[in-house]
């Protein structure tokens, strides 16, 4: 049983995946940020889309989909929001599941960034597609939900097993360094890992996917329970903290 995980950049900074079940041949998009760069992609694996899971209905995840339907006939499972930008086959939401070939992704509500937010988590191939909910050091902007919402659903990712490899859908992580090492500056770790992310940035490499271990570590969005946040940037609840650091960044 393999499943494999291509990733590839597209837009100005999003990141595309595909996931194809090497024992059916079923392949998934996660997201549709690029219909053309995705059929390109397929095309050059000789791979054939059957499946589009959307996380969130913003354009630049939700987009492709018209596009792609069109031309594959795959079938979208999304979160109800999705319809603002096109027709579901599959509505799913927490506490769902849905298959691709013999792998089963459990759905998770990861709300805020959006309300209706979704990651799938693939527990036999230990990852988590988050969409914009978390990324490597950060997380999405609280567009539509609430401090306590949000705070919720990174919660459900922190508690996801250590060792879940994490795949965010923007390649954001040289800007939120800079924050994070601004929130949390005497945190060695994270001091290494930013070392890390500038050298590979100047080498032009990716910094997707992440280990969740270490972000448990280091993103000071996943430790707004903290005790030495809470007294840095306030608050007597970890959504508190949490909204304190959000709005910290949406002005740094």
């Amino acid at each position: 049983m393999t499943l494999e995980v291509a990733l590839f950049p597209c837009l100005s900074d999003n990141y595309g995946f595909l996931l194809h079940d090497l024992d059916t041949g079923a392949t998934a998009a996660i997201d549709t940020p690029d219909a053309k760069e995705i059929a390109k992609q397929c095309e050059t694996r000789g791979w054939t889309l059957t499946e589009i899971w959307n996380t969130h209905w913003h354009p630049d995840h939700a987009g492709g989909n018209k596009a792609i339907v069109e031309a594959t006939g795959a079938k979208i499972t999304a979160p109800e929001e999705v319809r603002k930008l096109s027709e579901i086959d599959t509505v799913v939401a927490h506490g769902d599941s849905v298959q691709l070939g013999a792998f089963t992704a459990n759905v998770i509500d990861v709300s805020g960034h959006t309300n209706g937010h979704i990651a799938f988590h693939i527990a036999d191939a230990d990852v988590a597609f988050v969409g914009d909910a978390v990324f490597a050091l950060g997380c999405g902007r609280m567009f539509e939900g609430e401090p306590q919402q949000f705070w919720d659903s990174l919660d459900r990712i922190r508690a996801l097993p250590s060792s879940t490899t994490l795949y965010c859908a923007h390649e954001y992580t040289a800007a939120n360094a800079k924050f994070a090492a601004h929130a949390d500056p005497d945190n060695a770790a994270l001091a290494d890992y930013v070392a890390e992310i500038t050298q590979k940035r100047e080498r032009g490499e990716r910094t997707v996917p992440m280990g969740l271990e270490r972000e448990l570590a280091t993103n000071p969005f996943l430790r707004a329970d903290d005790p030495v946040l809470a007294a840095k940037w306030g608050g007597s609840t970890p959504a508190e903290t949490f909204a304190a650091l959000r709005a910290a960044k949406d002005n740094f």
